[in-house]
């Protein structure tokens, strides 16, 4: 099969090879899955780079563990293995694996007991093939947050794979978002059902004569103490990101261990895939609450210029590799 594959880390440029790879074939309990649709993001970028130094205690210290990248993906089940269940030879699925990858080839399978469902009749393979990784990472941090009805959230990066599907999960959830973007996307996040989009190009979002439940700093760009100014008493700091020295980390255990920092909670979820959260996505696509935004689009031959392209930090949303070549 054709595939996109590094052999070893360091810049796309210099490690990503495009050609024939071994064809996988199914075990007990995967299907094999010949892939559409998948995408390149911040997590691939982070395993191609070996960044931050720690991935590499879990995608090998010397060289990848995993060869073809691609976490999320949406394709069409081709093969059983013994002892499958949940799919049939046919059915359209779409999911996430950052413990396997695999989607940046032709085919690729995955245990039917990951984070995978079926793709619902009226979404597409490129909409499906974009819709995990970020809306994956958001439900996490929503969830561990205790995020309710009638909360005010704040999200910093409302651009963003992770910011701009975490606005259209809460706003879905019933909650007040407010969120951040560049001057000429204004009018783009604010169609994702934000109340108010401030413009980080002119305004400091921190000095806002506002107080929130819940500020996510989706991009990783700011931190608790400057955040703290808008958050309620008792109120979360989170984010996607480590922070400016770790900060996020040694945060959210001072919150294990006193209950707070300040007045607040920091918290810094480890996400955890799960069934259950890859078929609420599916039902958020379904009703149309949820669609992933899509900036550019490559195929699979150019997943060295995709690479390079996430890697300049300046994409809207999501980077599609199409695999229909």
């Amino acid at each position: 099969m054709k595939a996109a594959f590094n052999r070893k880390y360091g810049q796309p440029k210099k490690v990503i090879e495009y050609g024939e790879f071994p064809k996988p074939s199914p075990n007990k309990s995967q299907i094999l899955i010949r892939v559409h649709s998948s995408s390149v993001n911040r997590t691939d970028c982070g395993f191609i780079l070996a960044k931050p130094w720690i991935v590499r205690f879990f995608s090998g210290l010397l060289r990848p563990k995993w060869p073809i990248l691609g976490c999320e993906f949406a394709g069409e089940v081709v093969e059983l293995g013994e002892g499958v269940s949940r799919f049939s030879v046919g059915d359209r699925v779409f999911g996430f694996d950052d413990e396997g990858f695999g989607g940046h080839g032709e085919y690729m399978v995955i245990d039917e007991t990951k984070m995978i469902t079926k793709i619902p009749d009226n979404v597409s393979y490129e909409t499906a093939g974009v819709a995990t990784e970020g809306s994956h990472y958001s439900l996490v941090d929503i969830k561990q947050a205790g995020i309710k009805k009638g909360d005010r959230v704040f999200v910093n990066g409302g651009t963003g794979a992770i910011g701009s599907a975490a606005i259209q999960i809460l706003v879905a959830m019933g909650v007040e978002v407010w969120a951040t973007a560049g001057t000429k996307n204004l009018k783009l996040v604010e169609s994702l059902g934000a109340t108010k989009v401030i413009d980080y190009m002119k305004e400091d979002f921190t000095e806002l004569d506002e107080k929130f439940d819940v500020v996510f700093d989706s991009v990783g760009k700011s931190g608790y103490h400057k955040s703290k100014k808008i958050l309620k008493d008792g109120g979360i700091f989170m984010s996607s990101e480590l922070g400016p020295r770790f900060s996020n980390i040694y945060l959210t255990l001072w919150t294990k261990l006193f209950g707070r920092v300040g007045k607040h909670r920091v918290i810094f979820p480890i996400p955890k895939s799960s069934i259950e959260d890859i078929e609420y996505i599916a039902k958020l696509l379904k009703s149309g609450e949820f669609k992933p935004l899509i900036d550019r689009k490559y195929k699979l031959p150019q997943t060295t210029e995709a690479y390079e392209y996430v890697l300049k930090g300046e994409k809207i949303g999501n980077v599609v590799i199409d695999h229909n070549i």
